[in-house]
């Protein structure tokens, strides 16, 4: 069998993701180790035979690419948007960051780990593949992976059970203030009793109201831009519960009959954006109340349900709930896209452009006193980039982002590919050094490492006045682990678990993709 595989280097990477992936949804505790699962199975396999793990840098790295380039997509608009808020707490985190690389670099020559070991278990410990890419890179060997692999068990583990007991903790947020009581939207008919504007409609002038139908004189229309309602009026408001309910305690009492059951002049619908001319653009530049007489109230992108408000930007594969006068739906349609075959098609020009921006990036080598020079790589270049165009969104024609489908995919894609290449190189230093004396030093260094950190990240949520739930995210963001996160989530129902995770998710993996650097070198 091994006689094939080695004369098959994609066979025996398929083979590895496909039991990689078995491996990864067998749960061990409450820990599941997900896409991890194809760097333990191709480590079993490279150390049966040396054979197997030779030739795959170039899938190694090309998987990394894809990897990186896709989080800096789907995370940049986010990341800019938050940062000048998010930047003290971004920058307490780096430093947290800061003293870990100290700590391992010094409990690592107390155990006499080599500088590239050091590196591997820095970047197991807390958990950054993109981190193992560049140490392995940096050390020219393929040492990093053996102290990745023992460390990054452990970096996962204590994390959950930190991040469980987080949970159930309380202490005082006031800046935190919990979200509304149901994030699901809600739409039901209000008749209004008194004269009032609508932008007048509480929570209307921040984004977290909408309106769609209007029943007046016996006929049934679509809302104007700031309509003025009168007394005897019908309309259809969308929200939150709780600023449903308010908006309703405004305006008037709750109808039993709801206006959008009757769809004989007024319409609703569903429409996939797959036009790459609409990709990138506002709500409200897509000027639908004027083309078409109507108005957008729901952007669903993919699991998540959003308001829509005029300067929400609409992305490839975003669902718009349209709601128009019954004989323009079919024109609206076409304007939009709605063709599931284009969505699903990933455009070759931009992201093969952005990719080779990002490792044109990665090339370029900044000097540091002393022998060391730092390089963004192949796993900061293409983040960094990635981040940057999914903050513009789109560039005269080019639309740089992906639909979320095609980005999950790739993702997901990249991510097996460059894990499977790195056990399969690794598995012959793994075998010769795992289970030593140099194995249990490795476990330890990582453990002491990641409680460190994990605590110093608590003491800096409590300093900033968050709350238990947005520093359990926080948590996750630092540790740069999506399945911690899906831990948290499956505890909690709550959006500041994820706005934790993302202010620091793609800082802290490019604040450790230059550390580590510096951990190998030294």
């Amino acid at each position: 069998m091994t006689e094939v595989l080695a004369g098959s280097p994609l066979l025996t990477i398929m083979v590895v993701v496909a039991l990689g992936t078995l491996l990864g949804i067998v749960p061990f505790g409450p820990v599941k180790i997900g896409p991890a699962g194809a760097l333990f199975v191709g480590l079993l396999f490279g150390a049966l035979d040396p054979r197997l793990g030779q030739g795959l840098d170039l899938v190694r790295t090309l998987g990394l690419a894809l990897f990186v380039y896709t989080v800096g997509l789907a995370s940049g608009s986010v990341f800019f948007h938050s940062l000048r808020r998010q930047l003290p707490l971004m920058l307490s985190a780096i430093v947290v960051l800061a003293a870990a690389t100290a700590v391992i670099m010094a409990v690592g020559r107390v155990m006499g780990l080599s500088s590239a070991i050091q590196g591997g278990t820095f970047a197991g410990a807390l958990t950054s593949t993109p981190a193992l890419a560049s140490a392995t890179a940096k050390a020219a060997s393929n040492e990093p992976a053996v102290g990745y692999a023992l460390s990054y068990p452990f970096g996962v583990v204590l994390t959950i059970v930190a991040m469980a007991v987080i949970l159930n903790r309380s202490w005082p947020c006031p800046k935190d203030q919990p979200p509304l009581a149901a994030q699901a939207l809600v739409d039901f008919t209000i008749e209004v009793q008194r004269p009032v504007r609508m932008s007048e409609v509480p929570g209307f002038a921040q984004h977290l109201v909408r309106f769609s139908y209007l029943r007046r004189d016996d006929r049934t229309r679509v809302v104007h831009e700031d309509e003025q309602f009168r007394p005897g009026d019908r309309v259809v408001v969308i929200a939150p519960a709780e600023m449903a309910a308010a908006a309703c305690d405004f305006l008037g009492r709750k109808c039993r009959h709801h206006l959008a059951h009757d769809r004989s002049e007024v319409d609703y619908r569903r429409i996939l954006i797959s036009n790459p001319m609409i990709a990138g653009r506002s709500v409200g530049s897509l000027d639908i109340p004027q083309r078409y007489d109507g108005i957008i109230t729901r952007v669903r992108r993919g699991d998540t349900e959003l308001l829509a408000y005029d300067d929400l930007v609409v992305e490839l594969g975003d669902r718009l709930r349209v709601v128009v006068p019954r004989r323009c739906m079919s024109d609206v349609g076409h304007y939009l896209g709605d063709s599931e075959r284009k969505v699903s098609e990933v455009d070759a020009l931009s992201l093969g452009i952005g990719l080779a921006l990002g490792l044109l990036i990665g090339l370029i080598t900044i000097p540091m006193p002393g022998s060391i020079k730092l390089s963004l790589g192949a796993a900061a270049g293409p983040l960094i980039v990635g981040m940057v165009l999914g903050r513009l969104e789109r560039t005269g024609p080019i639309v740089w982002g992906l639909p979320n489908s095609a980005n999950l995919t790739i993702r997901q894609l990249g991510l097996l590919l460059f894990l499977a290449a790195t056990g399969l190189a690794s598995g012959q230093a793994f075998a010769s050094q795992a289970f030593t004396g140099l194995g249990l030093r490795v476990v330890v260094t990582g453990v002491i490492v990641v409680v460190l950190a994990d605590l110093l990240m608590v003491v800096v949520a409590r300093m900033f006045g968050t709350s238990p739930v947005r520093a359990a995210g926080l948590l996750a963001g630092f540790i740069s682990q999506p399945a911690i996160l899906a831990y948290g989530n499956a505890k909690v129902d709550d959006d500041r678990m994820d706005a934790g995770f993302t202010a620091l998710f793609a800082i802290q993996m490019i604040a450790k993709v230059l550390l580590v650097q510096i951990i190998v070198a030294l």
